[in-house]
């Protein structure tokens, strides 16, 4: 053997021949090179990853998932806390609030566990007896009703707490110290604890819970920070103000006083009664003006589009025409006494709100409702569960089980399903949703909430399908075939949560979409891109359009295209992948496009029939299906749209 060493050749380089052969080579120039003969003194860059900054994978998560430091999860039952939440998170098995066992088939990504700020931690510090909290009149006569470990008791320190939060009188008012703060820094060390970059995020954050009058205007506020920075403010509560124009500023002096950064995600604007994309602002009733949408859309990059209690992406009286609009629906009123109304309807729902974005931007010159799209599970259960075969419910008192119980004067439980009711909708109405998929370069608190901040996200109903879009005026057919397909895209378009301006003369946007099954789940259905725009009269409108598909289907004479199938065994939760694609990819351009009308462009995809969650119930608990739920579900994706300005 004859071995040379990188002293001989002068450069970092370690050569070494067996019998004649070359068995191993490493080099790269020392700063004396040039002294090296031949070729050694060439300096070649051969990786071509180092030099690459684009997004490069999409990371799975959850941006809001309560435990039992919300104070209407843990005064309702539920006892898994945010280190368990985390636990489970990263894939171990854990007890579920009703001591059965659970696990998520792969672990997420990232978690933020968003605990209402509203008597942060009351259910633990009742549970440890906590000194802060007895010293209280109301803490020790909630704590002393809680403890008596009956029904009766616990529904009425319940009642105490939800009296507490509709008057609005905060039993802890100027306890802030010893009671919200306390709990609010065991939430930022547990995240701390589990949060491992690269491998797994945990974002600090918190959920904002503004209802006036019961409607729905709930916020989750994420932090870029960790919990030095975190540490110094207490989370913002319903009881100090119920205007989102008052989180934004109590959010723009958290970042004047420690240099760091927030955002915030609005959720369930079905149960708003109109007011989550309303044409006024809350407490003025003002007109929206462009101060306020460029306030709105600093604070408010993305959206929650779906997630438990109902879809958000479209409502079937505002999409007539779209044949999959009627998902998951969720909208017979808010949490208070009013009930929905149709003129409620286009203030609530997403793709209703992009198209009167586009005609504020044409009036004001911004767009208040320039959102990007993501999913996530508001479990109150601090379990991640959404997919079909593993849902662990809403709330405690709805995770799986064969025995109802009577919580306030209420049936509780899941079976028989006709039964379970959960405030005034049917517990078999709430859905296994759903998950955010962030496209970004790390695993790290810093890249997920950039990614976050410039919409370059997606929701899924809880599956996770892989989606990627980019948007041009100058892609091909071929481009879906290039090897550096991200690279392209990213170089000559822009992505999902992207903007596209000034066509020239001639061009039209053409988008570049593949979609790959989750690895475990359904096959794909189809690929749709569903258009806005506003009109030469200044009216809004939309089409949805089939651009890629499965199987040898083709459009009927009313351009729609067949169902896919349907493969679901509903007596035995299964189905088959018989049907439907692994893979799908699409070019398509946009063939009625005017380049003088602003538009945007987002992506649906659809999965292949699949047994619903209450069909998995039925099997099994060997109880009724109930018939007025359906017995499958198409899992879907929506993407952050992308944008056409004239």
């Amino acid at each position: 053997m004859t071995c040379k060493t990188r002293n001989q050749f002068h450069v970092g380089a370690s050569v070494c021949l067996l019998a004649g052969s070359l068995v191993a080579v490493s080099w790269a120039p020392h700063a004396d090179a040039q002294d090296a003969p031949g070729p050694a003194t060439r300096k070649v860059n051969y990786s071509p990853y180092p030099a690459q900054t684009f997004p490069s994978h999409v990371y799975f998560g959850d941006t809001h998932l309560h435990t039992s430091y919300s104070a209407d999860a843990g005064m309702a039952g539920a006892i898994v806390g945010p280190e368990e939440a985390y636990r489970f998170a990263r894939g171990e098995e854990v007890k579920s609030n009703s001591g059965l066992p659970v696990k998520l088939s792969r672990p997420l990504d990232f978690l933020v566990v968003a605990d209402h700020a509203e008597n942060l931690g009351l259910a633990p510090m009742i549970a440890e007896s906590d000194p802060a909290l007895l010293k209280s009149e109301w803490g020790k006569k909630v704590h002393d009703l809680a403890k008596t470990g009956t029904i009766e008791g616990q529904g009425a320190a319940f009642n105490m707490w939800i009296a507490a939060m509709q008057e609005l009188k905060d039993p802890f008012k100027g306890q802030e110290e010893t009671m919200a703060r306390p709990a609010w820094k065991r939430l930022t060390a547990a995240a701390e604890k589990y949060n491992e970059p690269g491998r797994f995020t945990a974002i600090i954050g918190f959920e904002w819970t503004s209802g006036p009058n019961g409607d729905n205007l709930h916020r989750n506020v994420l932090f870029r920070d960790g919990k030095d920075k975190a540490d110094q403010i207490i989370p913002l509560s319903y009881y100090d103000t119920g205007d989102p124009e008052d989180l934004w500023k109590w959010m723009a002096d958290y970042e004047k006083k420690t240099g760091g950064k927030m955002l915030a995600i609005p959720h369930n604007g079905n149960l708003s009664n109109g007011l989550m994309f309303d044409d006024v602002t809350l407490t003025t009733k003002k007109p929206l003006d462009r101060d306020y949408a460029e306030r709105r859309m600093r604070w408010e990059p993305i959206y929650e589009t779906t997630q438990p209690k109902g879809d958000g992406e479209t409502h079937p009286a505002l999409s007539r025409n779209d044949e999959f609009a009627n998902f998951e629906r969720w909208d017979k009123g808010s949490f208070g006494p009013v009930l929905k109304t149709p003129d409620m309807l286009p203030r609530e729902y997403t793709r209703e709100t992009f198209k009167r974005g586009l005609a504020y931007e044409a009036k004001l010159g911004v767009n208040p409702f320039k959102f990007g799209l993501v999913g996530s599970t508001d479990m109150h259960t601090g379990l991640v569960t959404t997919t079909e075969d593993n849902f662990f419910g809403k709330v405690a008192v709805l995770e799986p089980s064969a025995d109802p119980i009577r919580f306030d004067e209420v049936i509780v439980g899941r079976v028989p399903a006709d039964r379970a009711r959960s405030n005034q909708h049917l517990a078999r109405e709430t859905s296994a949703s759903g998950l955010a998929a962030v496209w970004a370069r790390d695993n790290t608190r810093e890249a997920l909430w950039d990614a976050m901040a410039r919409k370059e996200v997606y929701a899924t109903t809880g599956t996770r399908l892989v989606v990627r879009v980019f948007g041009g005026f100058d892609f091909t057919a071929q481009d879906l075939e290039r090897s550096d397909f991200a690279e392209q895209g990213y170089k000559r378009g822009v992505p999902m949560g992207g903007d596209l301006k000034s066509a020239s003369a001639g061009k039209a946007p053409a988008f570049l979409v593949r979609a790959m099954r989750d690895a475990d789940g359904a096959n794909l259905d189809r690929i749709q891109v569903v258009k806005g725009w506003l009109d030469a009269s200044g009216k809004t409108q939309e089409k949805v359009y089939d651009v890629a598909w499965s199987g040898d289907r083709k459009p009927g004479t009313n351009g729609k295209l067949p169902p896919v199938g349907n493969t679901v065994n509903v007596k035995e939760a299964s189905y088959t992948n018989a049907i439907g694609a692994p893979v799908l990819t699409a070019y398509w351009k946009d063939p009625g496009f005017d380049p003088k009308l602003r538009a945007f462009y987002y992506v649906r995809v659809l999965e292949i029939p699949t047994p619903r969650w209450t069909a998995y119930d039925a099997k099994v608990f060997g109880v009724k299906l109930p018939t007025d739920v359906p017995a499958s579900i198409q899992d879907r994706a929506y993407t952050s749209p992308i944008w056409y300005t004239p």
